[in-house]
């Protein structure tokens, strides 16, 4: 067995799954929406299943979902991409970051990494032969400061991984952010892949990709997702952008993962990103509405809660809530005592962890929130100190 699959524990999505699976609590972990997703789309996939071929697409992705994403880019960020040499279709995001990594990082090569990260970064490094060099961030504003970033890199270092908007914090970094990480890339000639499929679920602000900033264009990995950006996070459909050059090498790696993307789903998505602005501003309006609804009755059940500017998910201070139960504990205890299942942020640590920070999602029915509410609240009167 290979070692790095043979040690690596169950998902710490699957596992609290399960557990709502098997007992009936209401899910606020694992991140996907009651909504089934805009109709529009989901009809669009259903007729081009009967109507269009279902045989082998183009490795790359069909020509209409990648002049989609080029044109979707071009009108929301204001990228010039040429979609025949520098946009790859992938089955999903985790896809595209496993390709990203396996293209572009060669044994020995370190990678810098920021926690909490997502769970698939860590493997994917080390099945490539990459050195992490991993950066800690701290609740409640989860700050990635010059001095910590220049003490991860060395002259070794040949990848940053960058996840903006962040799961699971909710964070979404500030220009003047993307302008001190595009700075070090350039004077240390590291490639960035930038993991931001949360790009169109923010609230508080604008978001800027980090191939966008000056001098990134030709060493950024951009990776983008349909199932975050519609709510469709069972259809597994994203996209790599980046320069010819970048685009060409990670191309590669994704031929021998997947090959391919199911082309209906492909059709579908390339419909999708041509909705109109108002649309993706609706889509925003409403999963707000939900945070709000959350964190105003998590406050009300005396939670206190971190800032959340993106994302599905808002996340709680155990210790400032008068809790002095580590987030595991107090996971395992509110999903089978309390009937709500959540996820511990030490999770997303690989080491020294913060242990008192728990994530719960919000893209749930109204009714569902609620109910969830009245739940943490009785949990927290029985445990507070």
């Amino acid at each position: 067995m290979n070692p790095i699959y043979a040690a690596l524990p169950t998902t710490i999505f699957e596992k609290m799954s399960a557990i709502a699976r098997e007992t009936g609590a209401i899910n606020l972990g694992q991140g996907f929406p009651d909504a089934p997703g805009p109709e529009d789309v989901r009809r669009a996939a259903a007729d081009a299943l009967i109507e269009r071929s279902n045989q082998y697409p183009p490795m790359l992705g069909i020509p209409e979902l990648r002049q989609a994403v080029a044109a979707h880019y071009g009108a929301h960020h204001g990228l010039s991409l040429d979609w025949q040499t520098e946009v790859v279709a992938t089955s999903g995001a985790t896809e595209a970051i496993s390709a990203a990594i396996l293209g572009l990082v060669s044994p020995g090569d370190e990678v810098v990494l920021i926690q909490p990260l997502y769970d698939a970064y860590m493997p994917m490094v080390r099945r490539a032969g990459g050195v992490p060099k991993l950066i800690g961030l701290e609740p409640p504003h989860w700050t990635l400061s010059a001095d910590a970033l220049d003490a991860a890199i060395t002259p070794a270092t040949k990848l940053l991984i960058f996840n903006n908007p962040a799961n699971p914090t909710g964070k979404m970094y500030d220009r003047a952010t993307l302008e001190m990480i595009a700075k070090r890339c350039i004077r240390h000639d590291l490639v960035a892949i930038c993991d931001e499929v949360w790009e169109h679920v923010v609230f508080d602000g604008d978001h800027v990709p980090l191939i966008a900033i000056p001098g990134m264009r030709d060493r950024t990995v951009k990776i983008g997702s349909a199932g975050k950006i519609f709510a469709l996070t069972g259809w597994k459909v994203g996209w790599m952008v980046a320069g010819e050059m970048l685009a060409k090498q990670v191309g590669k790696a994704h031929q021998f993962m997947t090959f391919t993307t199911p082309p209906n789903l492909q059709w579908a998505v390339a419909q999708g990103l041509a909705k109109p602005q108002g649309w993706f501003e609706a889509m925003r309006a409403g999963f707000a509405r939900s945070r709000d609804r959350l964190v105003a009755g998590l406050e009300a059940a005396g939670y206190a809660v971190l800032p959340s500017q993106a994302t599905w998910f808002v996340s709680v201070d155990l210790a400032a809530s008068g809790i002095a139960l580590d987030d595991v504990t107090f996971a395992d205890r509110m999903a089978l005592e309390g009937g709500v299942v959540t996820i511990p942020v030490s999770a997303f640590f690989e080491e020294r962890p913060v242990t008192n920070i728990l994530r719960l999602c919000y893209c749930k029915e109204d009714a569902v929130l609620d109910e969830a509410i009245a739940r943490l609240k009785a949990m927290r009167e029985k445990l507070a100190i």
